[in-house]
């Protein structure tokens, strides 16, 4: 009997095979393409339980099916990609259960009294969630660049941040409780426990006690190896997070499966909190002509409580300018007036100044208006006294608008433009602590410049937590281009891990980063993430390939122009 045929027998939800689904869940945003032999679509967590006890049952007789869970696909790493089963929660585990605004609490939400939460189902949209946190005066901060296009369980699973991370922290402070399916079939809350609950666990034979059991035994064996191999900066997707689950008073195991990328369990729901949203913010730009006091500059920043520091390099800017008219219709807004306000970039060009080597973008917040207001003044005439470079509080939203246009769709526009080349996320995601940045942005540029006939690319990102994305234009269908992805890759990373840095930020490991962890980590450390993935699926079932066991054999295998098969 066919697979599809044996899913159909298990699970109330849809079971498809046609091409256009298939086609369609063989990619995400990354630079791969894996096709699945069949697709689901739980209806419920009945079904993700049968489906779970099915691929177990399966295994144990010698199949080699696995379950890779998806939501929106929006991954830039190939973490939702496999060549057996996807679950795809988005088509009916979308409902957003709740929102408590402080005053009342779900039952058993694992909430505490005056704080805000949401309830909601892996494949709720983030689009649709967030105007009904907007309406309560409320947000959930840790949203990523593509806040328009991707879904929570792919959020949590991914350990997401954003724009707002320097002041609110990423994905994983924010979920309360998670419920997931393990590999014995069953539904769990995932949540913290007490030291003295923790022991009363110790004493059951439960599936979920024995893995707590096994995994306090394990973090405290290598406690030492453990906290040596965390990387030096505030934010990491890299790995399982095994330093931050056991302080000795209170065992998380949610910061163990935020970020696991759906390798211990499928996630069926989760309680985020959620923060008041800022009555009143205020850009400000600033313009490096170099970058010699970069870190000097952004320990100056922080130190003004910004709500984000973002980026964007001097050819994100000379792709804008170069295209200008294209990048106007793409803000969708009276073309004339629209190019009225580049009029001051582009006569820094024409008088000669030249482009900005950096340009940085500061969002203040406060609930109160003089308050921000004093803020502004204070951090504008620091940054003139101190580093004697121009800086501007942006005056309106149409204005804060190009700014933070540039920042988000310059690339897209990069990329709409060159039609011969395909967009190629492997460096994409790397951090230092902010006061390297001086000494390694240059020697990171120095290591691209030498790839310059092979790849275009633009830097930006978040300077306030060291963190970059470097998202080359390549032709993938050569195979000369693609062999330069591993060799780029190890020069890169080298570079990073000289800083105790780490080559994932917020993106995670999926199929690319993957076989990159003992070079991360070290491998008798990367060795423990082995053993935390027995603890809870001993037999495979969850998303293979990823954390645990990928290579670069089978990445460089499954590279894929999204050119290929286009006329």
């Amino acid at each position: 009997m066919m697979l599809a045929d044996e899913l159909k027998k298990v699970i109330k939800g849809d079971v498809a095979t046609d091409d256009a689904t298939i086609e369609t869940r063989s990619r995400d945003y990354s630079i791969f393409k894996v096709r699945p032999e069949v697709v689901v679509f739980p209806k419920d967590t009945a079904d993700v339980k049968a489906l779970v006890k099915f691929v177990r049952d399966a295994r144990n007789k010698g199949k080699k099916i696995s379950l890779t869970g998806r939501a929106a696909g929006t991954d830039m790493t190939g973490g939702p990609l496999s060549e057996s089963i996807v679950v795809d929660f988005t088509r009916y585990m979308n409902r957003i259960k709740e929102v408590v605004d402080g005053s009342r609490l779900h039952q058993g939400s694992g909430g505490q009294a005056g704080q805000a939460y949401a309830v909601v189902e892996p494949g709720v949209y983030f689009r649709d969630l967030e105007p009904e946190l907007s309406k309560r005066g409320l947000m959930y901060p840790s949203y990523p660049a593509s806040k328009d296009l991707c879904a929570i369980g792919g959020m949590v699973m991914n350990n997401s941040g954003g724009e707002k991370t320097l002041q609110y922290g990423k994905t994983d402070q924010y979920v309360e409780q998670l419920k997931v399916v393990l590999s014995d079939g069953e539904e769990h809350i995932i949540r913290p426990i007490s030291r003295g609950a923790l022991a009363e666990c110790a004493k059951k034979r439960d599936f979920e006690s024995m893995a707590w059991k096994k995994l306090r035994r394990l973090l405290e064996r290598h406690a030492e190896e453990i906290a040596y191999a965390r990387p030096d900066v505030s934010k990491n997707s890299s790995g399982y997070s095994l330093w931050n689950v056991w302080d000795g008073n209170t065992f998380d195991p949610v910061k163990l499966f935020v970020g696991s990328q759906g390798t211990l369990g499928l996630m069926t729901e989760v309680t985020l909190r959620l923060v008041p949203r800022p009555a009143h913010s205020q850009l400000i730009v600033i313009f490096l002509r170099d970058l010699r006091h970069i870190g000097e500059l952004v320990n100056t920043l922080l130190s003004f409580k910004p709500e984000s520091i973002e980026s964007y390099d001097d050819k994100t800017l000379g792709v804008v300018l170069r295209y200008l008219p294209g990048f106007i219709r793409s803000m969708k807004g009276d073309f004339f007036k629209l190019i009225w306000k580049f009029l001051p970039e582009v006569g820094m060009v024409l008088r000669g100044r030249g482009i900005p080597k950096m340009v940085l973008l500061v969002s203040l917040t406060a609930h109160d208006e003089s308050e921000l207001r004093a803020r502004t003044i204070k951090l504008t005439q620091a940054v003139r006294r101190d580093f004697r470079v121009p800086v501007r509080a942006v005056k309106n939203k149409e204005e804060e608008e190009k700014y933070w246009s540039i920042r988000r769709q310059s690339f897209a526009l990069l990329h709409g433009h060159i039609k011969d080349r395909d967009t190629a996320p492997f460096i994409d995601d790397i951090a230092v602590r902010p006061q390297y940045l001086p000494e390694f942005l240059p020697k990171l540029n120095a290591i691209l410049e030498q790839y310059k006939d092979s790849l275009v690319y633009t830097i930006a990102g978040h300077p306030g937590d060291g963190n970059f994305h470097i998202i080359p234009l390549m032709d993938l269908k050569n195979p000369k281009i693609r062999a330069l992805i591993p060799q780029i890759s190890d020069e890169v990373y080298a570079l990073v891990l000289k800083y105790r840095g780490t080559i994932t930020a917020e993106h995670n490991d999926g199929i690319i980063r993957t076989p990159y962890l003992a070079k991360m980590y070290g491998k008798a450390a990367a060795a423990l993430f082995g053993e935390v993935k027995d603890c809870f699926d001993p037999l495979g079932i969850f998303n293979p390939g990823k954390k645990v066991g990928g290579t670069l054999k089978f990445a460089l295998e499954h590279i894929s122009s999204a050119r290929e098969g286009k006329k």
